[in-house]
């Protein structure tokens, strides 16, 4: 179901309400956290109503619907777009005709393929690090014991901006799991700003269903979609909103 202007500016305005209540909960800023509207499946009408409503970012999870949105978007709406589904090497050249940022570099390969096609249009890319916090299989992303050497090689990638790590919480009930997943990812990014000097200052992590804790541990972006376009849907197995 095609939620209403009405009803998007609410549910929008409802989400910014409970992160800065969790924001609050920790001593936090609510302007810390960026709300990144993950627009998998939504029309190109809700995706605009939603950067009315005051969403910093769309979030898209597959370049080929990314790119069908982008040529019917309208040029007087400037928002940034984060790739935030599992990037294939053969797509990386067309991702860079897209987004502003990948939040879902999740390999050595492909932050080498996305340097390299950078470098030959002359310009730099926004990256973050997925990493795989919870340990599930279904799931991509750096193992957390691979990450400080896989920042180091990333922040070698002269076309490549590291800015931050990503991960996508644990599907579960269990909400110290949640938890502990982000907590470890602050503690990655902690852990490379201080043996590597990076100063990282980004943490891609919560959405629908877990983002005031993820605010709680530190979020500087949280990913949502169900809570933004769809209420009713429930959560699908490996959904990132």
């Amino acid at each position: 179901m095609v939620g209403s202007n009405t009803d998007i500016k609410e549910r929008v305005n409802a989400v910014r309400e409970r992160i800065a209540l969790a924001a609050q909960r920790v001593g936090r800023k609510p302007h810390e956290v960026r709300l990144v509207a993950v627009s998998k499946g939504r029309g190109v009408e809700e995706m605009i109503e939603a950067v009315r409503a005051g969403v910093d970012a769309i979030g898209e999870n597959r370049v080929q619907e990314a790119a069908q949105k982008r040529a019917l978007w309208p040029a007087s709406m400037a928002v940034p777009w984060h790739m935030v589904g599992h990037l294939q090497r053969n797509k990386a050249s067309k991702a860079l005709d897209l987004f502003d940022l990948v939040q879902s570099v999740d390999s050595i390969p492909l932050a080498d393929a996305l340097s390299h096609l950078v470098a030959q249009r002359g310009k730099t890319l926004q990256v973050l690090l997925e990493v795989n916090a919870s340990r599930e299989g279904s799931k991509y992303g750096f193992p957390p014991e691979d990450v400080v050497n896989a920042a180091e090689a990333v922040a070698e990638l002269s076309n490549l901006s590291l800015l931050g790590l990503m991960t996508v919480g644990p599907l579960t009930e269990d909400r110290a799991q949640v938890r502990g997943a982000f907590e470890l990812l602050r503690e990655l990014r902690d852990k490379i700003n201080e043996t590597l000097k990076l100063g990282l200052s980004e943490l891609s992590m919560g959405m629908s269903d877990d983002f005031e804790t993820a605010v709680e541990e530190g979020s500087t972006m949280v990913r949502i979609g169900r809570a933004i376009f769809d209420l009713e849907k429930g959560p699908l197995r490996g959904e990132r909103s």
